[in-house]
């Protein structure tokens, strides 16, 4: 985890720092006024599942070779954890993988992001109020430098910098309709940060692009629809309220 930290870290000093401090995001940092539509990040995006796209993007051997050794085992970890979560709603353990798998097999990607240290935070979020779109979310964040907040009991309650690289997971909406509510998806944020860049690195488990979702019947919750259907909505309304979006998967799902 180190080393995948570490690398990460030497490309974007190397290949995305200066092109992002040349953007028109940062530059727009000196209207002196509250910029509501961007976010103060630079990232790249990994497929692993079903195809990987790595040896297409401009990354080192290196990084490439310990991107793919990490996720191998953090995709077993994402299997286990959905296992354990089955067991916990009473329903049959490989529930979710199956339900996840569509034609194939459950989709792995990626998010790696950085947060560059922000010299006017109040005037930009680092990543704007969301919940993700898909299953099961593996964290490996920053271990100094914080920003990340989850909205809890009608306040925003700070996560504190992962010490000895501990793995923050996290439920995307197809787990709150897979599991009928048990399992919630939380709206969250990040904030720029004056002192640091802060690192995220993000890997989803989520349903393959064909995969009908719906609770399980067990959960007694009948509307489905395909995740393709729900990633399409959601690219439109990412930053809008979640409840709006069941809604209008409910109305498809019902022919509306």
């Amino acid at each position: 985890m180190e080393k995948v930290k570490h690398l990460v870290n030497l490309h974007y000093e190397e290949n995305m720092q200066g092109e992002f401090f040349d953007s028109e995001t940062a530059k727009s940092l000196a209207n002196n006024e509250y910029i509501s539509g961007k976010d103060w990040e630079t990232t790249f995006f990994v497929w692993h599942r079903p195809n990987s796209n790595i040896n297409e993007l401009t990354l080192s051997k290196d990084l490439s070779k310990t991107m793919d050794a990490y996720i191998d085992q953090l995709i077993k970890l994402a299997e286990k954890l959905s296992e354990l979560m089955c067991e916990n709603l009473g329903i049959q353990r490989n529930s979710i993988m199956e339900g996840f798998a569509g034609g194939s097999a459950p989709s792995v990607g990626t998010k790696v992001a950085i947060y560059p240290e922000c010299p006017r935070p109040e005037l930009i979020r680092g990543l704007r109020e969301h919940t993700d779109a898909g299953g099961i979310i593996l964290l490996l964040q920053d271990d100094k430098v914080p920003g990340l907040e989850f909205f809890k009991d009608g306040k925003w309650v700070k996560i504190p910098p992962s010490i000895n690289n501990r793995l923050f997971v996290n439920t995307g909406d197809q787990l709150e309709i897979l599991s009928n509510g048990t399992y919630k998806s939380a709206l969250h944020r990040v904030l720029a940060m004056k002192d640091g860049s802060r690192l995220s690195i993000a890997t989803f488990y989520n349903p393959a692009g064909d995969a009908i979702i719906s609770p399980s019947p067990q959960l007694l919750l009948p509307n489905h629809f395909r995740f393709q259907d729900y990633l399409d909505l959601y690219t439109k309304t990412k930053f809008e309220e979640k409840g709006l979006r069941f809604e209008s998967m409910k109305s498809m799902a019902n022919g509306h």
